[in-house]
């Protein structure tokens, strides 16, 4: 993610941890980051290397977050059986 001028005030997402610049929209899992974080414009964060979680200002610009549904890699098959089931 570059410096763009149409932005001067916004930070880019950099982890403080490796220094990554991807960084992820994290679920938010308790109450707290639910209902409070929102009042002071936080969101959790999920860096793309190290996964370390952060709160960052909702302005940051990071990427959506990653499906949870599982990948099938190519050339990979599913595993099937061959047991008739009704």
């Amino acid at each position: 993610m570059s410096d763009s001028p149409d932005t001067p005030l916004i930070p880019p997402y950099r982890c403080r941890d490796c220094g990554s610049e991807v960084g992820f929209r994290s679920r938010r899992r308790t109450l707290t980051e639910r209902f409070v974080l929102p009042l002071f414009l936080l969101q959790p964060v999920r860096c793309g290397e190290c996964f370390r979680r952060d709160y960052r200002l909702i302005f940051t610009p990071v990427r959506d977050r990653l499906s949870d549904t599982p990948r099938i890699l190519p050339g990979k098959q599913p595993v099937t059986s061959n047991r008739n089931v009704a």
